[in-house]
């Protein structure tokens, strides 16, 4: 890619000299030379035109000569960017709730490794480092998220707490009364942020100690689904067995690098919502979850809703002196989850006071949303087109297993989750990572 830029600036620059002799030879001189035939590049080969790149590069190279050429001076010199003071500038810890769409990000978490697509947080921080809002490091800023979300997974009312800057002093600061001098936040942030993150309120007085993560008192989860000849009675019977306290080692995914040894969480509701028409949702709230614990208890569920499996098998599964282990089973699909909600202390929220200059600020979002709902009526207009007049089956193919992707994945025969290969403990997975750990850390001493 840098040779082709290369190549391409070396073809648009030998235009403009080509351009610039044609030029010279208009004007009238003691002998006039014919300008020279246009070069065709085009049948050039690649090695040709970087040599020539090469060549005119060390031809416009600055000499080091001593001796003096006088040349007029540039008009507009290039200014240093000035650099951002801020020690003269105060912070003010808040708190931001937001929502995004999570099919085109990798994740909430920021990562210090490269990730195929973008993260929120790195989208977000970057955005606040911008536009002047916090310093770099980050460890300076007393940043807090509330509850992770996984690759394509959506939130609507995440939350994190962080120091911005502020216009005021710590002493008006504590002065509610002063919130309408201070820095518009949400219009500032929404106005530099894609479509697809908005901060839709902020706290600007948390209560004391208050931390996004663990401030937080329970984590509300969603994940949509169409029916489609679904079990829903059975499913719902088999989603109201997660509440309360109970070990979800075979619903999760085992990661040796969190070490974790206690997977004990409490469900305080769970069960299977009617939204509309023939979609449903999986409803649930908790303290907090585990590693891709909500997709694992997803799975679990499309199994009995497919009569593929018991209700009776989320207790089972719970039960670890009759699942020591997991069995091998795949989890449902990102895109339905939604971090639905956070509940927190009691806290006072402001949102947009201002209506033009929220919609002025919203136009992308609503942009967003327009496409979106295009698309969706092209695609149904498609499938009754391409459906229209053609054989029906009489019922739902029994041979696939529902993973909320409305594709699923066939089987010729089904394995029930009994007799299916068991993954490692977690004892034997965070013995092999430490051993890895400390592999490494003895060979790069």
């Amino acid at each position: 890619m840098f040779r082709s830029i290369h190549i391409r600036w070396f073809m648009k620059r030998s235009y403009r000299m080509s351009k610039n002799t044609n030029t010279a030879a208009s004007t009238p001189a003691t002998v006039a030379l014919p300008a020279p035939p246009p070069v065709d590049y085009s049948s050039w080969s690649k090695e040709d035109l970087i040599a020539k790149i090469s060549e005119l590069e060390h031809k416009t190279s600055p000499t080091t000569s001593t001796t003096s050429v006088s040349t007029p001076e540039t008009k507009h010199k290039s200014k240093k960017q000035k650099q951002f003071d801020w020690s003269k500038h105060n912070l003010r810890f808040v708190a931001l709730r937001f929502a995004y769409l999570g099919w085109n990000y990798n994740g909430l978490a920021y990562q210090f490794e490269p990730t195929p697509l973008p993260t929120v947080e790195e989208t977000i921080l970057k955005t606040l480092s911008k536009i002047k809002l916090i310093p770099e490091p980050i460890d300076q800023v007393d940043f807090s998220r509330c509850g992770r979300t996984d690759k394509g997974v959506s939130a609507m009312n995440q939350v994190i707490s962080i120091k911005l800057r502020s216009n005021m002093t710590p002493e008006e600061q504590q002065d509610s009364s002063n919130d309408d001098k201070e820095i518009d936040y949400l219009t500032i942030i929404n106005a530099n942020l894609p479509a697809d993150i908005k901060v839709h309120s902020i706290c600007l007085h948390p209560p004391p100690d208050f931390d996004a993560r663990f401030s937080c008192k329970n984590r509300h989860y969603r994940y949509l689904f169409k029916s489609s000849n679904l079990d829903i009675d059975a499913m719902n019977k088999a989603a109201e067995l997660y509440q309360g306290q109970h070990d979800f080692r075979n619903f999760c995914k085992l990661d040796g690098s969190k070490q974790i040894t206690n997977f004990e969480r409490f469900i305080y509701s769970s069960k299977i919502i009617h939204l509309e028409n023939d979609l449903y949702c999986f409803d649930l709230i908790g303290t907090a979850f585990l590693w891709h614990q909500v997709r694992c208890m997803v799975a679990v569920l499309f199994l009995v809703a497919q009569r593929l499996e018991k209700p009776e098998i989320v207790t089972d599964l719970m039960d670890i002196t009759k699942y020591p282990t997991k069995p091998q089973y795949e989890m449902a699909n990102d895109i339905p989850l939604v971090l639905y909600d956070c509940e927190f202390p009691p806290m006072e929220w402001k949102q947009f006071d201002n209506a033009h200059k929220f919609n002025r600020i919203m136009n992308g979002f609503k942009g967003m949303c327009y496409d979106l709902s295009i698309k969706t009526k092209m695609s149904s207009v498609m499938e009754d087109l391409v459906f229209k007049d053609q054989p029906q089956a009489t019922a739902a193919p029994t041979n696939t297993v529902p993973l909320g992707d409305g594709v699923g994945r066939a089987f010729a025969k089904y394995t029930p989750l009994a007799n299916r290969e068991r993954t490692d403990s977690y004892e034997i997975i965070n013995a092999r990572w430490m051993a890895k750990k400390e592999f490494k850390r003895s060979t790069n001493e």
